[in-house]
């Protein structure tokens, strides 16, 4: 089968796009498929991250200075379809609307064409081909859209054949929250290759932690817990991997607690798992998790996990006192608290760590390719069912919306029309 990913752009640095890389080189290695990649725009010459040389790139847009399409009018106009409260709508212009429809409607021949975000998944709903299977992956959690853009993609992702978010709860948060009849909404993890570095033997005095430096991966909750290990376990250090706009505070806040050169912010590092063998604990204090990559990460070197238990992706990553230790979000106590059992207790660390090395074989490439061939012979077979649980939908709210306005026009009875009733019994305003 031709299988199509469109992406934001292929040729940046992000989760979405090493995940959706992973996942299209497994698809061609394990699963024998033709494999492409359409990418939205285009700012450099050639992808950060190395493509597997079987996956075929076809840019949209191209951005880089001096390019031809930067010098059409429609570059200049802002996107009429991409949907406004989506977070990348400023870098949408009505260029790429006419670039995706175009591809889309003429010259896309896939069996099947995943999105991988909320407003490309637009797109595909508005002009993907029918005879495909049209999937939106969701990369990002239910509840970290806006309810504008909640509202919009209800509508559009009833057109789709699934919805695949990456952890079971939050797919339980769509089938509750976002009725799409005749859509699967399935979860399937993300694909965590096997990395080429020896495990860590958990005997270095290092606690390493990684990802954005942003509000919610709550690295001032994370320092003020190792405030309190350093003054129990002064041989050890934290190591923060990242970059992003709270740097500056997080120095501030390192110095304010006695930290400088005990809690270290070492910038950004990919590969990252070099880095989490030199370690002996990776934690994690995030108040949210659509996944939780680096909790992966560290247990495919070995090493075990401390974590917040946010929703929604940690509880499902890592067993709390066999592979790693779960925290209540926000408890800089009891982070603290985990911390120190595994820094005090080296035969544990070293079990868990194990442990952790065994458990992320689950996102092995073959488990997880197999998982979507599952799920697109499931959707093939069940297109003509879930072609009439749609049109049952729309037929049933049809005649709601029938009857409403039908009731709307009846003759009023003696206390007048349910409107009048309404505006009599009305609170009157304060003045």
């Amino acid at each position: 089968m031709k299988i199509v990913f469109l992406l934001h752009n292929v040729y940046a640095i992000g989760g979405t796009v090493r995940t959706t890389l992973n996942l299209a080189a497994a698809l061609a290695t394990h699963g024998g498929h033709e494999v492409e990649i359409v990418s939205m725009s285009r700012h450099r010459e050639s992808p950060r991250f190395a493509v597997d040389p079987r996956i075929a790139l076809v840019p949209l847009v191209d951005t880089r200075a001096g390019s031809a399409d930067l010098r059409q009018p429609a570059y200049g106009k802002p996107s009429r379809d991409f949907p406004a409260a989506e977070k990348r709508y400023g870098q949408y212009t009505l260029l790429h609307d006419l670039r995706v429809r175009e591809y889309l409607e003429d010259r896309c021949d896939a069996d099947i064409v995943l999105g991988t975000r909320p407003g490309i998944n637009v797109y595909l709903a508005l002009w993907g081909p029918r005879r495909a299977l049209r999937i939106a992956q969701e990369h990002l959690r239910h509840d970290a859209h806006s309810k504008k853009l909640r509202a919009q993609l209800t509508r559009h992702y009833r057109e789709l054949d699934a919805v695949v978010t990456t952890t079971e709860a939050d797919a339980a948060v769509y089938r509750r929250r976002m009725p799409l009849p005749g859509v699967r909404v399935a979860a399937v993890p993300n694909i965590v290759p096997p990395v080429a570095v020896p495990p860590s033997d958990g005997t270095a005095k290092v606690v390493a932690a990684a990802g954005r430096l942003t509000p919610g991966k709550r690295y001032d909750l994370l320092l003020e817990a190792f405030a309190a290990v350093a003054a129990k376990e002064p041989a050890w250090e934290l190591r923060i991997y990242g970059g992003g706009p709270q740097e500056d505070r997080l120095r501030d806040l390192i110095a304010g607690l006695g930290l400088t050169g005990r809690a270290r912010l070492m910038g950004a590092v990919s590969p990252i798992e070099p880095e989490f063998a030199r370690a002996s604990i990776v934690v994690s204090a995030s108040d949210a998790e659509s996944f939780g990559m680096t909790l992966v990460e560290a247990m495919r070197c070995g090493v075990p996990v401390v974590s917040t238990d946010a929703p929604l992706g940690p509880a499902e990553i890592v067993t709390d006192g066999v592979d790693g230790r779960l925290v209540p979000v926000g408890d800089a106590r009891g982070l603290a608290e985990a911390l120190v059992d595994l820094i005090e207790d080296g035969p544990a660390r070293a079990r868990m760590g194990a442990a952790a090395l065994a458990s992320a074989h689950r996102y092995d490439p073959e488990p997880i390719v197999e998982r979507y061939a599952a799920l697109f012979t499931e959707l093939r077979a069940s297109r003509r069912r879930r072609a009439g649980q749609r049109l049952h939908a729309r037929a049933t709210n049809w005649a709601r919306r029938k009857a409403r306005s039908v009731r709307a026009l009846l003759p009023a009875g003696p206390g007048g029309t349910s409107h009048d009733r309404r505006r009599r019994t009305a609170r009157p305003r304060l003045p």
